[in-house]
């Protein structure tokens, strides 16, 4: 079997996405389908996809490693992380796709097997930056729970730039006295509607100076956090080991680091609690799993970032499976109803989990109709 096309296609619903996704396609008719959507940049990955097609075209898909290390040596010049890892990702997962479709087999039993009946989520309420009251995020957290979900999610801290827009890691926030009052009434709040043994977590998104990240984790440390996640900008391991020296809570970082070789000082110097990268980003499955194995043997709890696409859900789910140090996996479970407006057949997920099916490869498919009538003006196929 040989590569013949490699496709992407970028797609939005209205109030969601885009998403970026990547098909393989091979001489004996098998597809596989990846994901390797980043928002803001998915042009410029759509455009490393494309550079990297000679490459890719004419190669055997099973030989996934291969595929993968030829990429991203090709790279190491310029850096193999970042848009690079992002592309690698999306055509990673499709190639493990191809393998589950010719063996007949789901993904997690080419991974080991599963060691779990299904995976277990966390999901998302309302951030405060999103201009949600505080009755608001406890509306929608109780209906979470209701749903059966038994972790949640939020950034209670409001947006700290002079622009009053939310700029995220490309700009560093200093929070006030005032700003970390109103996260402690909001988790507060949110602790009290949940009840004290309701899994909590606050995101700050990678945003916040050490000093000023520091005083947060302090004052709401009292209210049983699962973690606080990238409480500092990830470009600086020595202001996120200043954070950990200098507080009580669990930190839980990955979202922002590319492939394995980035999350090496995490688990030496011991600098978090959870490791979470993103299976879009880091560069697919392939190197998903090797992460999951180095937390491992460091007992750091694995809880893959991918709250953005279903392919991203559906691709990291298979991970999981096979993954024995999983805590849980991120989701936004408000947007499951749309994914099932794109791809088909959606997977099952009840009771705060996703379940598995007997489907080869990842299990789902595009249904082609609805992302090109949703396509992005100026994508490329």
């Amino acid at each position: 079997m040989k590569i013949t096309d490699v496709k992407t296609y970028i797609t939005q619903l209205p109030g969601r996405g885009p998403w970026q996704f990547v098909e393989v396609y091979t001489d004996e008719g098998l597809t596989g389908l990846g994901e390797c959507t980043w928002s803001a940049g998915n042009f410029l990955i759509q455009q490393v996809v494309e550079s990297v097609k000679p490459l890719v075209v004419g190669q055997d898909p099973a030989n996934i490693e291969e595929i993968w290390q030829l990429i991203y040596r090709r790279h190491l010049r310029i850096g193999g992380r970042g848009p690079v890892s992002a592309a690698i990702s999306g055509i990673d997962i499709a190639l493990w796709d191809i393998k589950g479709k010719a063996l007949c087999v789901p993904v997690y039993q080419l991974l080991g097997g599963p060691v779990r009946e299904s995976v277990p989520l966390y999901t998302h309420v309302q951030d405060a930056r999103q201009d949600a009251t505080i009755d608001e995020a406890i509306a929608m957290a109780l209906a979470t729970k209701a749903d059966g979900h038994q972790a949640i999610k939020t950034d209670p801290f409001l947006d700290m730039t002079t622009s009053g827009r939310f700029k995220g890691a490309s700009l560093v926030e200093k929070l006030t006295p005032a700003a970390i009052s109103y996260a402690v009434e909001w988790v507060s709040a949110l602790r009290e509607a949940l009840g004290p043994d309701f899994e909590l977590m606050i995101d700050a998104h990678a945003r916040f100076d050490v000093a000023s990240a520091i005083a947060a984790a302090r004052a709401l440390e009292p209210l049983g956090l699962t973690w606080f996640e990238e409480p500092v900008p990830q470009e600086s391991y020595v202001a996120l080991k200043e954070f950990r020296e200098n507080t009580n809570v669990a930190v839980s970082v990955g979202e922002s680091l590319f492939t394995r070789y980035d999350f090496v000082p995490i688990f030496e110097e011991r600098l978090a609690d959870f490791v979470m990268p993103d299976i879009a980003w880091t560069g697919g499955i392939s190197e998903l799993r090797r992460i999951a194995a180095m937390a491992e043997s460091y007992y750091v709890p694995f809880t893959p970032h991918d709250a953005i696409g279903p392919v991203a859900i559906a691709s990291t789910f298979q991970v999981c499976m096979a993954t024995p140090n999983l805590y849980r996996q991120e989701c936004l479970h408000n947007w499951f109803d749309d994914f099932a407006t794109i791809v088909t057949p959606m997977f099952e997920h009840h009771d705060g989990a996703i379940w598995p099916s007997d489907r080869p490869g990842i299990g789902i498919e595009l249904i082609h109709e609805e992302v090109e009538r949703h396509a992005v003006s100026g994508h490329m196929s």
